[in-house]
């Protein structure tokens, strides 16, 4: 497999020009072309480039400063501590940018021409696989505190697509309790999914001297839905549960959750009696873990 993914690598490198110096025969490599089309028409702050582009401050700056001086980017500092730097592109820029918006679209269709009709959309169809496959293998998964602005951003998420699904709206006040104090080690654990440090997606165990674990607030972002990560975060969590000793794992959902109830039965959980009386829940399920297994 590894060596598949290097043949590929070096496939797409070559097709897509990214060896040359002069990327799609202008005046600069293939990082500083990426950057004026990440920055945009309407700016981009350093912060979220960095993310976006999974660089670090000091290539970032390189890449800055090579732009700057050809008169295409001004960098400024977004604020009265100069913490939040803001990068836009200039009129000039703004149409090297146009220009090389151009030349990928014929860049692209030389890709296209050669092959017949159904080859291109073999191909087509494959790269949006690629494509979809290599996001997912870019979410981060990793123990957070409940208190961590990126697991407040999930739970306030998880809290109002509840309250737009249900048919009668969602209270958390009026639900089990899932506490920050429940969901932190040892009494728990709370997991955040992160995408170019974009938080999609949380999960968290409640553990019980004398009684199951529970799952608790299992939430994927729109956007990050498709990639298998409901799945991720869920083995993730039986993972984490079954190294703490756990041997049976237990949560509830609501009846319009079709697709987490499709994901809870395909990965093993069993439709058992209520065992709680959480007034959204519909179904109740029940897993028995094995230690020791991945």
């Amino acid at each position: 497999m590894i060596g598949q993914v290097r043949r590929f690598n070096r496939a797409v490198t070559q097709r897509v020009g990214a060896l040359d110096d002069q990327f799609l025969a202008r005046d600069r490599p293939l990082g500083q072309a990426r950057l004026l089309w990440e920055i945009g028409p309407d700016g981009a702050d350093l912060r979220s480039l960095r993310a976006r582009l999974d660089l670090d401050s000091g290539y970032l700056s390189r890449l800055l400063r090579a732009l700057e001086a050809d008169g295409l980017v001004t960098v400024d500092g977004g604020g009265q501590d100069g913490r939040v730097r803001t990068s836009r592109l200039t009129s000039r820029g703004l149409a090297e940018r146009a220009e090389l918006d151009r030349r990928a679209d014929d860049a692209a269709a030389s890709i296209l021409r050669p092959l017949s009709g159904s080859q291109r959309h073999r191909l087509v169809s494959a790269m949006a696989e690629v494509e979809r496959l290599l996001v997912a293998s870019a979410v981060e998964v990793s123990v957070r505190d409940p208190a961590d602005p990126a697991a407040r951003a999930c739970l306030r998420a998880y809290v109002e697509e509840l309250g737009r699904r249900f048919e009668t709206g969602f209270d958390p006040a009026r639900s089990l309790p899932a506490a920050d104090q429940e969901m932190i080690p040892p009494a728990g654990l709370f997991l955040v999914a992160t995408l170019h440090a974009v938080a999609v997606g949380c999960g968290g165990l409640k553990f019980h001297d004398s009684a199951p674990a529970e799952v608790k607030r299992m939430w994927v972002a729109p956007a990050a839905r498709g990639l298998g990560l409901g799945r991720r975060l869920l083995a993730e969590l039986e993972a984490r549960a079954a190294a703490h000793g756990v041997t049976v794992l237990r949560l509830e959902t609501n009846g319009t959750l079709s697709e987490a109830i499709s994901l809870y039965r395909s990965s093993g959980y069993q439709e058992v009696a209520p065992f709680s009386g959480e007034p959204y829940a519909h179904h109740w399920f029940e897993k028995t873990l094995h230690p020791g297994a991945p």
